[in-house]
């Protein structure tokens, strides 16, 4: 990725331009030391004044009003506010009319900043003073004052916080009082700009030591760059998040989120005082020292699946190269490429109007259809279809361009949505709400509405990334996640009524990502790399997950790296300094869950021999992998075999001892058990009316209470469960003292031959049942 710049032979302005501003994505108003206030006009290259401003106006800071006010988007920014030298700000509309101008601060007024919303504003000065003011220019508060000027202001994500600079510091005000300040040393000079994203929820700092740095809202370093020649003198956000530009005497910078470094461009610009990004993050706005505007634009991002490397070379065309027999072939679009995503043999690529889908069999005839809303912030692929985000909502599209759905839910802010908070698979969309981080919401990707029972998914702590596995079932359907202490959870989505289980897999987790074609979940958690080949395991059985594990130092990986892709057995790792590097993982599990999901139990097992003659290392976790899968399915057949290979004796013999049960629902309840499923299996038996069965579950599980319950409520086995607690206790050596079980005990004589002697009838009935409802089954079977 690079910037294309382009300067005009000679500046438009006099003096230095001291802040941009765009209005759509192809007209931009620049101010200037000389009073101007200029209208670039992109698409015809003609460049307009609006207005001069009083000779003693110096204007300083420029922020049009947000577009999007109460989710409806006003098609064009209509007024901004411009900060200036004489204390002042100004409200001024898009003709130029100054509409008010208030008096603000003691000195001059050195930024001014609307929040996301329109409906605050807030100014620093050189009186040391941060201010809030309503939409009309109404003083609401004074936030804070202190000694030093205050070089740059930006809203927090939900604008109840502001961030502002104080000398070599930053803090983090929130508006309610009485909430904690968050202020710590941020750089060794002054700090003259900082930024705060609402997608990312990152924060960047440029000051005088000739440094830029990427913090997280709770003020920890993620970046700091090498220190440069001369002082940072702008740094600013792309839109959505995934790109900022740094600018500085004669330079320009574009980073990653991340901090690491696509492109250095050297024109010759003066210092770079001021950086605009357009609204649909295609290119960005400078201004300069010398009177010019420097525009860049972004151009050669690269998207890569399998054999396909595509690269947008310039603003309308993009180059697919095919690795495998060098072809190239040329894609040509009618207005600039905002946004694209190539995966699942599709490229998906939405310009400012329309959206284009191209087949990777066939680049001839993409499917283009128009778009409703303006920019789209996010393209997500499953293999059946896409998702649009954009700022009106979320729109889910098949692959031949038919509308499937658009989810809803109370108060959704679509625009700071991005990869990690939105997550699709072929049945089910799960995004993360921003209101209550605690919280997902879970959708049925083809009619739109919440899943299950409505009610979304709770976690106890704030979550950061989400991810849906997207193979198997529906009924099955995964979802992982990472919660704000970095610990990785999974859960099932499917939730109807009954809690499920929230089971925690993972500890340190920096990043994680599903693959594409089985369920298979790899992550970096703390120093090591790690692949869950089947993270279901934890619903089966629990002690099984560390043998079912791969596991690999990743201190190659440097600090903070991030899991690109996970297409087959490959894995992309982009690391802090931008470089790539390419994993390869075992084919043999992805195989594995190919044959058990088409219920291949025999092939299964051959794999897994043949795995054990070959690749002996993995052996073990091949079979544990099975082991769990046959449990998963109730094929106890394999899962004998499986365990057996894994010297889990204890296993094998409750699986034979399941065997010999009379009838199905019994060995069913039992192997419920086996998973750790106890109320299902209790729920189970006494449906088929196998009392005295659900009594002995509870009895071997110690569950006393619960056992005697069932007893006395079914009027049956009292002195049994009364008979086994006795022998418990008394092997023991300890004294009865349950009041519930001393009353039942008042004169009933345990007498084991009259127990044994009903449990023997017990069991002679259950195999009676068994008997008489396959000859039953197989009578039927004959009259068909």
């Amino acid at each position: 990725m690079r910037l294309k710049t382009s300067l005009l032979k000679e500046p438009k302005h006099k003096e230095l331009v001291s802040c941009v501003g765009w209005t759509t994505a192809d007209e931009l108003y620049s101010c200037s030391d000389d009073h101007q206030i200029m209208k670039w006009n992109l698409l015809t290259s003609e460049t307009t004044r609006v207005v001069k401003l009083p000779d003693d106006t110096y204007p300083i800071d420029l922020h049009w009003l947000p577009r999007s006010v109460g989710g409806k988007k006003q098609s064009l920014a209509e007024s901004f506010v411009l900060t200036s030298s004489d204390g002042k700000f100004h409200l001024i509309s898009k003709s130029g009319r100054v509409e008010k101008s208030v008096e603000a601060h003691c000195g001059a007024v050195l930024a001014g900043r609307w929040n996301s919303e329109g409906t605050a504003l807030a100014t620093v000065g050189e009186d040391g003073q941060v201010k809030i003011w309503s939409k009309s220019g109404m003083l609401r508060s004074t936030l804070a004052q202190q000694g030093t000027p205050v070089y740059s202001v930006a809203w927090g994500p939900d604008s109840e916080k502001v961030l502002y600079t104080s000398g070599k510091q930053l803090i983090i005000k929130p508006l309610q009082p009485n909430v904690k300040v968050l202020q710590w040393k941020a750089h060794d000079g002054l700090i003259l700009k900082t930024d705060w994203n609402s997608v990312n929820e990152l924060i960047l700092s440029a000051g005088e030591d000739c440094k830029y740095k990427v913090w997280d809202s709770y003020g920890h370093l993620l970046y700091s760059s090498q220190p440069h020649e001369y002082p940072i003198t702008s740094i600013a956000w792309s839109g959505d998040g995934e790109l900022f530009a740094v600018g500085s005497f004669h330079t320009l910078r574009l980073c990653d989120k991340t901090g690491w470094s696509y492109a250095l461009e050297k024109p010759n610009t003066g210092s770079i005082f001021n950086i605009a990004w357009s609204v649909d993050g295609t290119q960005l706005a400078g201004a300069c020292g010398n009177g010019h505007v420097i525009f860049a634009h972004v151009v050669e991002q690269r998207w890569e699946w399998k054999n396909l490397e595509i690269t947008l070379i310039k603003r309308r065309t993009m180059q697919v190269h095919n690795v495998i027999d060098d072809a190239v072939d040329l894609l040509e679009f009618r207005d600039r490429v905002i946004k694209a995503s190539l995966n699942y043999g599709h490229l998906v690529a939405s310009t400012s109007l329309q959206c284009y889908v191209f087949s990777t069999k066939n680049w001839n005839t993409p499917l283009i259809f128009d778009l409703k809303e303006g920019t789209v912030t996010l393209i997500l692929q499953a293999e059946r279809h896409f998702l649009l985000v954009d700022g009106g909502g979320l729109y889910l599209y098949s692959y031949e361009g038919r509308l499937i759905s658009s989810p809803k839910f109370p108060g959704m802010r679509t625009d700071i949505l991005n990869a990690q908070t939105v997550s699709l698979s072929n049945d089910t969309l799960a995004v993360k709400d921003k209101a209550d981080e605690k919280v997902i919401y879970i959708f049925d990707a083809l009619s739109g509405k919440p899943l299950g029972d409505g009610k979304p998914l709770t976690h106890k702590t704030e979550i950061v990334e989400i991810a849906l596995d997207q193979k198997g079932l529906t009924s099955e359907r995964k979802i992982a996640f990472i919660d704000k202490n970095r610990d990785l959870y999974i859960t099932s989505v499917k939730r109807f009524g009954k809690e499920q289980k929230i089971v925690k897999i993972g500890t340190m987790v920096q990043t994680l990502a599903w693959n594409d074609t089985s369920n298979i979940l790899c992550g970096i958690q703390d120093t090591r790399f790690t692949v869950w080949y089947y993270p279901n395991t934890v619903y089966v059985d629990k002690d099984l997950l560390t043998k079912t594990l791969y596991e690999k130092d990743a201190s190659e990986f440097s600090k903070n790296p991030q899991i690109v892709h996970f297409v087959g057995n490959q894995i992309t790792i982009r690391r802090a300094d931008g470089s790539l590097i390419h994993l390869n993982i075992s084919p043999y599990p992805a195989i594995l869950h190919e044959y058990v999901s088409s219920s291949k139990w025999e092939d299964a097992v051959r794999l897994c021999r043949f795995v054990k003659a070959t690749a002996t290392d993995e052996d073990q976790t091949m079979w544990a992998c099975l082991a769990a899968m046959a449990v998963a399915n109730k094929d106890m057949a394999t899962a004998e075999i499986a365990y057996a290979s894994i010297g889990e004796i204890d296993k094998v013999q409750y699986i034979n001892s399941i065997k010999d049960l009379p009838s199905k629902e019994s060995r069913m309840a039992h192997i419920l058990l086996f998973g750790g499923n106890t109320q299902e299996a209790e729920t189970l038996l006494l449906q088929t009316g196998l009392i005295y069965q659900a009594i002995q579950v509870n009895i071997n599980l110690y569950n006393w209470d619960r056992a005697l319950e069932l007893a006395v409520k079914h009027k049956t086995h009292v002195d049994t469960v009364l008979a086994y607690r006795q022998k418990f206790l008394e092997d023991f050596g300890k004294k009865e003292t349950n009041k519930r079980f001393l009353q039942y005990a008042e004169g009933l004589e345990v007498d084991w031959n009259k127990i044994k002697a009903k449990i023997e009838m017990e069991i002679a009935k259950e195999r009676e049942r068994a008997a008489a409802s396959a000859t039953v089954r197989a009578s039927v079977t004959v009259q068909q």
